[in-house]
């Protein structure tokens, strides 16, 4: 592997495969745009700083899947408490009433996530933000994929139950 020589050029391809869905985990992870950026940044960082330790034999994504993780978690631990953004400054959809409930929805989808403990949090997110399979879940987690499934169906049942009661209202 070039970049375990230190060739830069060759870990861009790495870079542009994966920031989206490495951005979107971190996102779902830490809850916050401009954290989920440094978190996604500092993971390629590091990524690139110990691309000697990767071990071939293992899919890369599970590895920088697991710096990532530490990187969100070290994130969490440390937050300070903040405002919550203006609700105005959200994205437009097609019309302003698709917009406003796509962001509804969004929002009440984050905002149950927050109520889950953190591995029922990363089973649904990596199953349903990043599309990964139970198999790849299981790798990146060091999990069984029966657990994956477990832990998945009790996640989904736990969001559900927090959607339905309105405590995931924004």
């Amino acid at each position: 592997m070039d970049c375990a020589r230190g060739h830069r050029q060759s870990f861009e391809p790495l870079v542009e495969r994966y920031y989206k869905v490495l951005f979107n985990v971190a996102l779902r992870l830490v809850h916050d745009y401009d954290e989920a950026l440094d978190v996604t940044q500092t993971t390629f960082m590091k990524a690139f700083e110990k691309i000697d330790t990767f071990d071939p034999k293992h899919k890369f994504f599970s590895w920088i899947y697991r710096i990532l993780l530490n990187e969100s978690l070290n994130q969490l631990s440390r937050r300070k408490p903040k405002e919550p953004l203006d609700p105005g400054l959200v994205a437009g959809g097609d019309s302003p009433e698709e917009a406003y409930d796509l962001q509804r929805l969004s929002d009440r989808v984050q905002a149950g996530l927050t109520h889950l403990s953190l591995e029922h949090r990363q089973v649904l997110v990596l199953r349903h933000f990043a599309d990964l399979s139970y198999k790849e879940i299981g790798s990146i987690l060091s999990i069984p994929e029966k657990t994956v499934k477990s832990r998945l169906f009790s996640a989904r049942r736990q969001l559900c139950a927090v959607l339905s009661r309105g405590r995931a209202t924004t």
